[in-house]
Parts: C-alpha cells; sequence; structure tokens
C-alpha cells in the first residue's frame, strides 16, 4: 500500500474531513506542526499508521524535518492542506523526487512575488507597491491612490488589514498591522518556513465591486473564488464560490458553493482565473483564486494560492458536486489519474448548495454587538431562523467550546476573533444567502449573554 506523509499545520480545509479522505487512499503518517483540534486527536490516532508531533521530532530547518521524517516511513508522497506549510512541504518534495507544487510555490504565497508575476504578464490587479518599513509606505501613499489597504505578504485569513485613508494614517496602520502579526503567529497562524516573513507587506489600491451586475439576487458579495487544481503543470478549474459582503476591513464572513453566477460570466472569471494560475509555473497542487467583480465587466484578481480554500469550502464541494478534492489530490501525487472535470462546474451542475458562516461579533451593517455573548453550538442549531429545506450544523473543530466568551471583533486581526463556524446546506445558493442574512441577524438573540463582562468598543 502506498504511503502518504500528511504535514498538518493550522488553516485549510478541517483537518478531520481531509485525513479521512487521504487515510481511505493510503496509509498516512501524520506530523503535525501545530496541535490537533480535540475533536480529531482520537481519530488521528486510529487513522493514522504514525502520529508525530514536530516538538517531538528529530531535524533542523523544516524542510529537513519534512524530508526527513519522509525518508523515515518511505513516504511515495507528501501533502499538505494549510497555506503555512505550502511552500515547506513544495521545497520538501522537491528535494525527494516527489510530485508537488513545484519551485515556484513561494510565488503563490508571497503576494510581492505573485503580484510581480502578473504584472510582468499584464493581469488586471489592483496597483500596488511592496513594503517593509514604514518610510516606504508612506512614500506609497503618495504614489498610489488613497484609500488603499495594507496586508502582510504572508499572511491569510483577512489577517493584519488595514485601511489607509490618506497618507497621515500610514504609521498607524503599519504599526498596528505589524504588531498583529507577531499576535498571530503565536497563535500559530503564520508562515512556517520562511524566516521574518512577518516584517513584509504590501499595500494596494482599493478598486470597487459591483456585485449587482454579477448576481441576479441580493445579499452577494463582490468577488468569487474559483477553485481548482494543476495537474502536471496545467490548470483544472473545480468551480466556482461566491460571498456575503466582507466585514471591514475586509474580513470574510461566508463563502457559498456554488456561485449563483450566469455561464457566460463565469467562462470570463475562469479564463482571468486560468492566466493568474499559468503564470505563476505550478505544478502539482490545489488552486484558490479571488477574484474581484466590477462596473461593466471589470475584473482585478486579488490573489491565489497553492492550496485548496480553507474554512468549509472543499466539504462544500464534496456536498453539491460529489467530489472530494482531498482524495483525488492524494490520488494526483501518487501518480494516479483522478476524474478532474473537464470544465469548471456550475449551478445547474450541482446537487443544492452550501455554504459556510464565520461568526463574528458583528451585526450586519458592521457595527459591533451591543453586549458580549458566550458561544453555545446547541443554541445556534436549535434556534437558527433557517428555511424549512435548510439544514444547519456547527463544524466543531473550527469552534470554540461551549461556554466561551465571543471574542470582540478585531478589524486588524481579521478571522483570528470569530468564535465559530456554520456549515449550511440548502435547496440553491440564494436560499443560502438568504438563511445566513437572518442567522447575522438573530445570533444577538440565540447566544446567551456573557454577564461577567460588558462590551467593549
Amino acid at each position: 500500500m502506498s504511503k502518504v506523509l500528511y504535514v498538518h499545520a493550522k488553516g485549510g480545509p478541517p483537518v478531520g474531513h481531509a485525513l479521512t479522505r487521504v487515510a481511505a487512499r493510503s496509509a498516512v503518517h501524520l506530523l503535525a506542526l501545530s496541535e490537533l483540534p480535540a475533536p480529531v486527536a482520537h481519530d488521528a490516532a486510529r487513522l493514522c499508521a504514525s502520529v508525530v508531533a514536530a516538538v517531538d521530532a528529530p531535524g533542523g530547518d523544516l524542510v529537513e524535518l519534512i524530508t526527513t521524517r519522509a525518508r523515515e516511513v518511505g513516504a511515495d508522497a507528501v501533502l499538505t492542506f494549510s497555506e503555512y506549510a505550502v511552500v515547506a512541504v513544495a521545497e520538501a518534495s522537491r528535494r525527494l523526487g516527489l510530485k508537488g507544487a513545484g519551485p515556484a510555490a513561494a510565488l503563490a504565497r508571497d503576494k510581492r512575488l505573485m503580484r510581480a508575476a502578473w504584472e510582468r504578464r499584464g493581469i488586471p490587479q489592483p496597483r500596488f507597491r511592496s513594503v517593509t518599513s514604514a518610510a516606504e509606505l508612506e512614500q506609497a501613499t503618495i504614489e498610489l491612490s488613497c484609500p488603499l489597504l495594507l496586508k502582510a505578504a504572508w499572511s491569510a485569513g483577512s489577517t493584519a488589514h488595514q485601511i489607509i485613508e490618506r497618507p497621515g494614517d500610514a504609521l498607524d496602520a503599519w504599526q498596528r498591522s505589524r504588531a498583529v502579526m507577531a499576535e498571530s503567529a503565536l497563535l500559530g497562524f503564520a508562515e512556517l518556513h520562511v524566516p521574518g516573513a512577518s516584517e513584509d507587506f504590501i499595500v494596494e489600491e482599493i478598486v470597487s465591486g459591483c456585485a449587482e451586475e454579477w448576481f441576479d439576487g441580493p445579499g452577494w458579495g463582490d468577488y468569487v473564488s474559483v477553485e481548482g487544481a494543476v495537474v502536471d503543470g496545467v490548470f483544472r478549474p473545480v468551480c466556482l464560490s461566491g460571498r456575503m459582503p466582507t466585514v471591514a476591513p475586509f474580513t470574510e464572513r461566508a463563502g457559498i458553493t456554488p456561485a449563483a453566477v450566469q455561464s457566460e460570466a463565469q467562462r470570463t472569471i475562469v479564463d482571468l482565473a486560468r492566466r493568474a494560475v499559468d503564470a505563476l509555473g505550478l505544478e502539482n497542487c490545489g488552486t484558490h483564486t479571488e477574484i474581484k467583480l466590477g462596473g461593466e465587466g471589470r475584473m482585478w484578481v486579488i490573489e491565489t494560492a497553492a492550496r485548496f480554500g480553507g474554512a468549509m469550502t472543499v466539504p462544500q464541494i464534496e456536498e453539491v458536486f460529489g467530489l472530494d478534492l482531498a482524495g483525488m489530490f492524494t490520488d494526483q501525487l501518487l501518480g494516479g489519474s483522478p476524474g478532474w472535470p473537464a470544465r469548471a462546474l456550475t449551478p445547474e451542475d450541482a446537487t443544492g448548495a452550501a455554504g459556510s458562516l464565520v461568526v463574528l461579533a458583528v451585526q450586519a451593517d458592521g457595527s459591533p454587538w451591543p453586549r458580549r455573548h458566550r458561544w453555545d453550538s446547541s443554541a445556534v442549531v436549535r434556534s437558527a431562523p433557517v428555511g424549512a429545506g435548510s439544514t444547519l450544523s456547527v463544524v466543531r473543530e473550527s469552534s470554540l467550546p461551549d461556554g466561551c466568551p465571543v471574542p470582540v471583533y478585531d478589524p486588524a486581526a481579521g478571522a483570528n476573533t470569530m468564535a465559530g463556524l456554520c456549515l449550511l446546506s440548502a435547496d440553491r445558493p440564494q436560499s443560502v444567502v438568504r438563511d445566513f442574512t437572518a442567522l447575522v441577524d438573530a445570533l444577538p438573540r440565540i447566544l446567551p449573554t456573557d454577564v461577567t463582562e460588558g462590551a467593549r468598543p
């Protein structure tokens, strides 16, 4: 039987979901670079031939650690679904002579390299500058047109985003973003392979989106993600996922599969995603490409990644399209020929729709909840105002334990301040938007009040 070294770190699809699918294809040896969620730890011992925590494993740098462990277990493939381990796993696979994302993996991780590659190919994107100091940021505010968005070059999940309305805001934004990146590193949400990655930033102009021209119904955000894979250097699109509007500055609240855009619009979006992925020169990896949708058919590529979408994107695709992306990717790395779709799938190909909602202590209009609350997954499932044909559940491995205070939303920390993750199944994409809109409004009424602490601004 083939052997896979599964490198686990923070982020990506739920490890409980992915690990089960990988273990169905091969013997799995798990190398845990971050602690496994409590609900998964017991299953991991049952599913895996071995489980080694990074603190217990020998070796020096991360790539050496991975290659050493892969040789010890005789791995036929090394994989990860985490943004923070993609570069290290790609390099380890290259050294081992195994299939992987390839030497260009960093271009799908470092936003500075990514944007530069797209600039060389003339791919539409917001105007940007790379910055490594407050002085460079202040200069960029003169060269670019405000408002601007400052983001960490190696971040994920909208962490450390800061909007700069005017040049005078630059210093405060710089200090706050750097502080958030330091805090995120302590939580395990940071690049694991590149030293000093938390010091690298880009700043970009904020382009104006226009969801109304792309979606038939209300409540959609003005960008989509194209989910797919690169198979021996060839981009294979799978489907589009849509969003609800973000929470300021640009924190994702909900992802919905499939995105309810018309067929011709989808073809245009996928064509741009193909250009963006092809420009990076990837070899074998999942892909997740975010594209901003503007008026009069304008589009801008925001970023791509050499891994599948995070949160519940992968389970959503499996539910509505019947595609096990984690298992298919495992087969691909092991030299198999999984049945990647011949084209990007559409809402007409789907069986219903699915979506995931990040629970943040923010109302629909972006204002904070007036009172503090405690997380209670049972209360959410029991009292959620969803449609008769919809089913809601809570993803426990991605949620706080019941009884914990819901964190006050911090715009700079993004998804780091989430309380829980909900999964919804419905008959069509617009029903997911409808139910999540109602749930966002209802959460402050559903969740018990935290009487031990008043709300903070």
